[in-house]
């Protein structure tokens, strides 16, 4: 299986503010949906009511402590439940060797040091928020690209070897 965490995160790590994002970036979500399409994305129950739905073309794993939590329209295919990251992963891998992490920021913590790479939206703003991003250790993380834009880049992070 290969992890990979995407997300977009702020200068000062803020990823989201009252469960939503405090931007909208042009082309962010072509690139979240180019990335992610037909792979299973995994996310944590507040990431996924924050969408409100199942995202088209991906199999949705939310992770959740209520074990009594559904999707709203009732249990499907496009979203699966798991207990915890253990379990979801499992899950995801047993669907797709490529698996996504998207969110928040409880999932990103508990995931960044099992994941293989990294996509990260750079937003060059520092806005108020309640919901951060853990801190991308270069000890751990190499840049391999990097795609400057108006207000914003893409990097991509891979895992150095030990």
């Amino acid at each position: 299986m290969t992890a990979t965490v995407i997300a977009a995160v702020a200068g000062n790590g803020v990823i989201g503010q009252a469960n939503d994002l405090p931007w909208r970036l042009p082309g962010e979500q072509r690139r979240f949906k180019e990335l992610t399409w037909g792979h299973p994305i995994v996310m944590g129950r507040r990431t996924f009511d924050s969408i409100g739905r199942a995202l088209p073309g991906r199999t949705s794993i939310v992770v959740t402590r209520s074990p009594s939590w559904t999707p709203p329209g009732g249990p499907s295919e496009d979203v699966l439940v798991a207990a915890g990251i253990d379990e979801a992963l499992e899950i995801a891998s047993g669907l797709d060797p490529d698996v996504f992490i998207i969110g928040g920021g409880e999932i990103y913590a508990a995931t960044i040091d099992r994941a293989d790479r990294l996509e990260i939206t750079e937003v060059h703003l520092e806005p108020a928020g309640d919901a951060f991003f853990p801190t991308i250790d270069r000890a751990t993380w190499q840049e391999i690209a990097r795609d400057p834009r108006e207000g914003y880049s893409y990097v991509t992070y891979e895992r150095v070897a030990a």
